[in-house]
């Protein structure tokens, strides 16, 4: 009978930051300016990767998918932060909420994948040199991607089953500025023991899983490399690691930190700032991460801008 009176939530509410207005606003140009970077210097990296014969390579295959995956996560959750930040209300629908979280979750799951498929490139490249062509092909890449995506919704697809059907009778403020799993698991009006369960197995398994594989292909690397005679040959080796290696630091670190422990209660806003690294800087650092170290993406970027350059410059002639 208590059940029947208690009503359904349509609707969530998303607290935020919780700050002063002058600070919210602050937050607001922050993110906005970080978010705009992300698009526009992941869309480049996309295109380069599309346009240039010299980056049709596994490497830079997988970098161009990172990229769009960027993309879709911080588009996943910061357009509807940003729209929040001057809201009165800062609602989300009941369905938008766990849509944006599946997806959020979804996305991200298939970055760590992709992020230990890297780290299998590499240690090819470095460890079997004569038989990279050979064993990465676009065969290998293209099944290798799909099993990234599949291994991810996957991971994805049994926290959802157990967590859809709980039900959500009040309050319906979520303290966070997106639907994130452990904030919305605190509002469910039942017992959350096997949901939390399953979210902390699938979390695990997927992070500690990937980054097992990522560390195993980098151990491999790291006798490799030292094993290369020359310095110089060395640092060539280890700098076409260097890039991948930060971006698995950032992800792995705040990650594991954020959703591979047993209990996440009361460290809600530590949990936000470094959500924040996950979802806008990294993304927004990834592009320089990857162009500022790469010579040869460097090297697109500067003929792609002087034929950009010369173009501009012919039709001002013809005119």
């Amino acid at each position: 009978m208590e059940q029947k009176n208690k009503t359904r939530v349509t609707e969530f509410i998303l607290l935020g930051f919780q700050n002063e207005k002058e600070v919210e606003i602050l937050l607001f140009i922050v993110f906005l300016f970080m978010y705009m970077t992300s698009l526009i210097g992941n869309t480049m990296i996309i295109l380069l990767v599309c346009v240039d014969y010299r980056l049709h390579s596994p490497m830079y295959f997988f970098v161009a998918n990172l990229s769009f995956l960027e993309l879709t996560i911080t588009s996943t959750v910061v357009p509807k932060m940003l729209a929040n930040t001057f809201s009165l209300t800062k609602v989300i629908s009941f369905m938008g909420c766990l849509t944006q979280s599946f997806f959020y979750f979804l996305f991200g799951s298939t970055e760590f994948f992709i992020l230990a498929v890297m780290s299998f490139d590499r240690y090819v490249a470095i460890c079997n040199p004569l038989r990279y062509t050979m064993i990465m092909n676009k065969e290998t890449c293209i099944l290798l991607l799909l099993g990234s995506y599949v291994g991810a919704f996957l991971s994805v697809l049994g926290p959802s089953i157990v967590t859809g059907p709980l039900p959500f009778c009040g309050p319906n403020v979520i303290n966070h500025f997106f639907c994130d799993s452990a904030p919305v698991l605190k509002l469910v009006c039942a017992d959350i023991s096997l949901a939390e369960l399953a979210d902390f197995l699938s979390s695990a398994v997927l992070l500690l899983g990937s980054l097992l594989l990522t560390v195993v292909s980098y151990t491999y690397i790291v006798i490799t490399i030292l094993r290369i005679p020359s310095v110089q040959g060395r640092q060539k080796a280890f700098s076409t690691c260097v890039s991948h290696i930060t971006v698995v630091t950032i992800y792995y670190g705040s990650s594991i930190f954020i959703y591979v422990r047993p209990k996440k209660s009361n460290v809600m806003d530590v949990n936000k700032f470094a959500t924040v690294l996950n979802t806008i800087v990294t993304p927004m650092l990834n592009p320089f991460i990857y162009s500022l170290r790469n010579e040869k993406v460097k090297e697109s970027l500067r003929d792609v801008f002087s034929k950009y350059v010369g173009r501009l410059t012919d039709k001002r002639s013809q005119k």
